[in-house]
């Protein structure tokens, strides 16, 4: 099982850092190849519309991801799923890599969204990308300890 999670903006080293790496290395503690990365965000609000901020922001985005991988992009307009659903699915986006993407403070490109294999809701309220880091990482290590037969999810 191969996960990544890839950010636009610049790593925190606060609170939701410390979580997020608690959460990595559990992850990685059942053998799975967690890693996170970001690429650089644009400054919104400068001389560039939002729609040029994002669509910057995507080819950044494309340019760090591997070549075989399952796209799942992050956006509050995405689907929900429960659990047992998100375990199955990430159990299948995770051969050979799922590629987990968060966009920036203006989201995600339009465009992006609609290549991507999938799209998914964490919440339908918009969620800070340090924050939805952590919540996906919680959601993933829950999921791996299913695949597991581990009882933290219980």
């Amino acid at each position: 099982m191969r996960i990544l999670v890839l950010a636009v903006g610049r790593p925190e080293r606060g609170r939701f850092d410390a979580l997020f790496r608690e959460y990595a290395e559990r992850i990685r503690a059942f053998g799975v190849a967690f890693e996170s990365r970001f690429v650089p965000g644009v400054k919104a609000g400068s001389r560039f519309s939002d729609a040029h901020v994002r669509e910057r922001e995507a080819s950044a985005l494309h340019e760090a991801l591997p070549a075989r991988r399952r796209v799942i992009a992050l956006s509050p307009d995405g689907g929900s799923l429960d659990t047992k659903a998100f375990t199955r699915s990430l159990e299948r986006w995770s051969q050979p890599l799922a590629a987990f993407v968060i966009g920036g403070p203006l989201g995600l490109d339009a465009d992006f969204r609609k290549e991507a294999d999938a799209t998914l809701a964490l919440s339908a309220m918009t969620l800070p990308h340090e924050l939805a880091r952590v919540v996906l990482a919680e959601q993933i290590y829950r999921a791996v300890t299913i695949l597991r037969g581990v009882p933290y999810h219980k």
